[in-house]
């Protein structure tokens, strides 16, 4: 279910990014209904990255500080780990929260557990985007910029919608050749 767009003469844009986050969302929402747990481990090629069984119980997710020259292609599992960490770190600098290290957001593991860790991501996004007034867009946002950046709250939602639809769009490549592979 999406929230209706923006009447054709509105020039709000917090309405406007609410509404294209609740697009994306109920796109995400049609993949999320589908996947299964095997969906999240699946290695579509030899070259990719995923989530590991840790030391210590928990999970691992493969990481290069250095990009390497051919990128691996992630798998469903570190994607959605990879959303949470970014969105659990847009969510605390929103909150005025000190940001969360990528080592302490942990991976529920394949399956239900990390679709409803999303979906209360989701909740909690939503939470803040309702907190936000037009006067809250103008403000100054530091991520996923620098601390000498001059972008706005504003263009930080916009890239979280920008993210979200980059990996809504690959989780969903990636559940639709597993089962087009038949594996």
């Amino acid at each position: 279910m999406t929230t209706p767009p923006p009447d054709a003469g509105s020039t709000d844009p917090l309405a406007l990014l609410r509404w294209q986050f609740d697009l994306t969302w109920s796109l995400f929402e049609y993949h999320l209904e589908r996947l299964e747990p095997d969906d999240f481990l699946w290695e579509s090629t030899a070259n990719c990255w995923t989530m590991r069984p840790g030391q210590g119980g928990g999970w691992t997710p493969d990481w290069a500080d250095v990009e390497p020259a051919i990128v691996p292609v992630p798998t469903i599992g570190w994607l959605s780990w990879h959303l949470g960490w970014w969105w659990s770190v847009a969510i605390d600098h929103a909150r005025g929260r000190i940001p969360r290290d990528r080592a302490d957001i942990s991976w529920p593991g394949p399956g239900a557990a990390t679709i409803e860790w999303l979906r209360g991501m989701h909740a909690e996004w939503t939470n803040v985007l309702d907190t936000l007034g037009a006067e809250d867009l103008e403000r100054t946002a530091t991520f996923p910029w620098q601390e000498e950046s001059r972008h706005s709250v504003a263009h930080m939602v916009a890239w979280v919608n920008s993210e979200l639809m980059k990996n809504v769009a690959e989780i969903g490549q990636l559940r639709l050749l597993r089962a087009a592979d038949g594996k």
